[in-house]
């Protein structure tokens, strides 16, 4: 049931992969599978470690869970493919954007092009049930994202983590704040959105900080 992952993950995805908590999540998957449908497709749960490999990463931009309309969830966090409308949460983070840079709203909504530059677009939980927000949490995806974000804060240095929401910032105490900026505000989603996460910058205050570390900042317009 595990898709393909891009070979610089290997080393990092094999100490995930290989416990209890990950063997019992693949179970539970391979149970929902059969009787219900699941966002984003078997072949692109690990979509954006495929995106954005392990030594490219500058920046991680942490969610709670993917999308669970039809045909928006397609492995890397917040975006959709294209052609798709912009979700609700999608249209905040455009608006910041715009309102952040100074420069119109994005009239692409897939977000590849982050992630290509090196934004790993990654959710806590890496699946969903159809129509059901939140149906996979606490299965064990966390146990798994947790390794992700630590494995990223030992082994690297002067990343940018994006924690938007309460779900997100739990990962904030694997994350060595030495070594690393972290970017918290609340969820762009339009039921917390106005309670810290419109205003708060992190577009451009992730490019202060990259080029602060002598990197290349990231080309956000769209």
């Amino acid at each position: 049931m595990i898709p393909k992952i891009e070979g610089s993950w290997n080393s990092f995805m094999s100490e995930a992969m290989n416990n209890t908590s990950f063997k019992a999540l693949m179970a539970f998957l391979q149970l929902e599978t059969e009787e219900y449908i699941i966002y984003p497709s078997v072949n692109l749960i690990f979509e954006a470690f495929n995106h954005t490999p392990f030594p490219d990463v500058k920046v991680v931009v942490l969610g709670q869970d993917p999308y669970h309309g039809e045909g928006q969830a397609h492995g890397l966090s917040f975006s959709v493919p294209p052609g798709v409308k912009a979700p609700p949460s999608l249209r905040n983070i455009f608006k910041e954007l715009s309102s952040d840079l100074g420069q119109g709203i994005p009239i692409n909504n897939c977000l590849d092009f982050w992630a290509k530059q090196g934004v790993l677009l990654l959710n806590a939980t890496l699946t969903v049930r159809a129509k059901t927000a939140g149906s996979h949490q606490k299965k064990g995806w966390e146990e798994f994202t947790d390794v992700v974000i630590r494995k990223l804060s030992e082994e690297q240095e002067n990343l940018v983590f994006v924690l938007w929401g309460s779900y997100a910032q739990k990962k904030g105490e694997m994350i060595d704040v030495s070594k690393h900026l972290v970017l918290s505000s609340a969820h762009p989603s339009p039921f917390s959105a106005h309670r810290g996460f419109l205003g708060s910058k992190p577009f451009s205050k992730t490019n202060e900080y990259l080029k602060s570390k002598n990197k290349k900042e990231i080309d956000w317009v769209l």
